[in-house]
């Protein structure tokens, strides 16, 4: 196993994160935005009014992509143990 198969290993499991990551992320990060400024319009400073559409947004980006998101990880891990028998010549 040399440097470069690891770099290759790590630059590929940091996209995979990336790419499982952002629609949770981005979801949460859109409606995180829109609740701030309607909170700060209206100067109504209710800690639960932030996470609240925030948890049920969440939920439902889970449900729309979870089986790409699934789907994603499976094909990763496949190609993972894929190589396990090139990883020690």
């Amino acid at each position: 196993m040399d440097a470069a198969m690891v770099i290759d290993l790590g630059r590929e499991s940091l996209w995979v994160a990336v790419l499982v990551a952002a629609p949770l992320l981005g979801t949460a990060l859109a409606v995180g935005l829109a609740v701030g400024i309607l909170q700060a319009a209206t100067s109504i400073q209710e800690m639960t009014l932030s996470f609240i559409p925030k948890l049920g947004v969440m939920i439902i980006a889970l449900i729309i992509f979870g089986g790409w998101q699934v789907s994603i990880m499976v094909d990763f891990f496949q190609r993972i143990f894929e190589r396990i028998p090139t990883l020690f010549i």
